[in-house]
């Protein structure tokens, strides 16, 4: 549940990020709510893409697969890519 709550969250911060630099560049609210709901979209789709190039090209390390493969399934689909940044806990 604290994932989810925490995604919904992240959700309502970046279209409120997205909307407030777009409406304070062109004073539209219609273009400003536009690139607020499409810009997620499109970046989501863009990380996938790099997510797989940088797999091409720059393989995990069998260490770095050990260590992902022993994380548990949910921290595994929230990474959101950034395994190699170690966070400590509070």
């Amino acid at each position: 549940m604290r994932d989810l709550i925490k995604t919904a969250t992240f959700a309502v911060l970046h279209f409120g990020v997205g909307f407030g630099v777009t409406f304070a560049l062109t004073g539209s609210v219609a273009i400003a709510t536009g690139v607020a709901l499409i810009e997620p979209t499109v970046n989501t789709l863009v990380f996938y893409f790099h997510e797989k190039g940088w797999n091409v090209f720059w393989p995990a390390s069998a260490a770095e697969k050990a260590v992902q493969a022993a994380a548990p399934e949910s921290a595994r689909a929230h990474s959101h890519g950034f395994s190699h940044i170690a966070f400590s806990p509070r």
